[in-house]
């Protein structure tokens, strides 16, 4: 039996591939109404943050994996001591939990990545802007996502609310970059290590709206480099399972690394419909050490789009107009509550004419939202 902890959509969809696999899932909680509760038979509700609750939800697992990053170390250590393998382990996850670690372990092993420092005071938050310009990205260290826990400031004082905690804050330099990439790979605990087509992740006021692989007009040299960067940081830091590393490309050809997620993530969900092994299989096939699938991708192009809450929460009537209209569309909702702005699901679609997969997806995407009936 394969635990997940957390029940989001990450889990919602593991559950297809282990169905199909013969694999028995058991999902821990937060709520009742969670989008993996609504799928997998085995989903009690309880508090990842407690200890005791996480060891009962274990005691019949063979193997424990992660809907998202915040489970607290001690849970994790706990899990370890039980002797129930966790993928990945507290050692790697941590770097995925606390972006001040990840940033000083990437800089010892010279992977490339913005100019960064570690300011608790007005006064240390000057001193960088003054070496390394401003406006400075400011970025809580832990718990941050699709924008949240980013504050861009153009002096000490409009960062004076977050520097009143005196907590350690990852100041940044804003780099000018051209887009926003993501190398998606996965590595099993023996070691094997597979990695998907490096993509293009199309952000909209801090949230990823469109993905496109593989990235169009990526030159070959770059595409190699992050993706060894991505395999490199798998293997040095032991992560088990699938790993994303968000980048920035360079105008001047380089790449910095902007964030580390260890687990399935937003810009894999290409992988669904896209290539021989969606990342949700190779997950499991990773975390339970069996041989990896082929990364290959299907078709020249895949355009996955993200589907955001809108006024609508019923999005079934939307089906037939959808189905009808586009016969290829690959529709995967999430069973969340629907609010607006909130991330619900994503289509996608998949050939060889990249305007039109994109088109094509921003219709549907703009049908399941509201703002388009026709």
């Amino acid at each position: 039996m394969v635990g997940i902890i957390g029940g989001g959509q990450l889990a919602r969809m593991c559950a297809p591939v282990a169905v199909n696999l013969d694999i028995t899932l058991s999902v821990l909680c937060e709520t009742p109404e969670s989008a993996a509760g609504l799928v997998v038979p085995s989903a009690p509700v309880g508090d990842y943050t407690d200890v005791d609750t996480v060891l009962e939800f274990a005691r019949d697992c063979d193997v424990i994996t992660f809907d998202h990053e915040h489970v607290p170390q001690d849970v994790l250590h706990a899990l370890v001591a039980t002797g129930v393998p966790v993928h990945p382990s507290p050692e790697a996850l941590v770097f995925a939990q606390n972006k001040l670690a990840m940033r000083e372990r990437l800089t010892s092993m010279a992977i490339p990545c913005p100019a960064w420092a570690s300011v608790s005071t007005a006064e240390q938050l000057a001193a960088f802007g003054a070496e390394h310009g401003w406006p400075v990205v400011l970025k809580t260290p832990t718990g941050g996502y699709d924008g949240k826990g980013v504050l861009l400031v153009s002096s000490p004082q409009e960062a004076a609310d977050w520097l009143a905690h005196g907590e350690p804050l990852l100041a940044e330099e804003a780099v000018d970059f051209l887009r926003e990439l993501a190398v998606l790979v996965a590595r099993s605990p023996s070691g094997q290590a597979a990695a998907w087509p490096v993509v293009h992740t199309v952000q909209t006021d801090g949230i990823c709206t469109e993905v496109l692989a593989p990235a169009p007009q990526l030159v070959p040299d770059l595409a190699a480099r992050a993706t060894e960067a991505a395999l490199r940081i798998a293997g040095d830091l032991g992560v088990t399972g699938v790993m994303a590393m968000e980048i920035f490309e360079l105008p001047e050809g380089g790449f910095v690394v902007n964030e580390l997620a260890m687990r399935p993530h937003n810009s894999g969900h290409w992988t669904m419909d896209g290539s021989v092994t969606s990342q949700f299989e190779q997950h499991l096939r990773a975390v339970l050490d069996l041989p990896l699938g082929s990364p290959r991708p299907r078709e020249q192009w895949t355009v996955m789009t993200n589907v955001l809450g809108g006024q609508d929460e019923d999005l079934y009537p939307t089906y037939r107009h959808l189905m009808a209209r586009d016969p290829e569309l690959k529709i995967h909702l999430y069973g969340k509550a629907v609010r607006p702005g909130r991330k619900i699901g994503h289509v996608n679609l998949t050939g060889t004419d990249l305007a039109d997969l994109r088109e094509r997806g921003r219709h549907a995407a703009d049908y399941l939202e509201g703002t388009v009936r026709e």
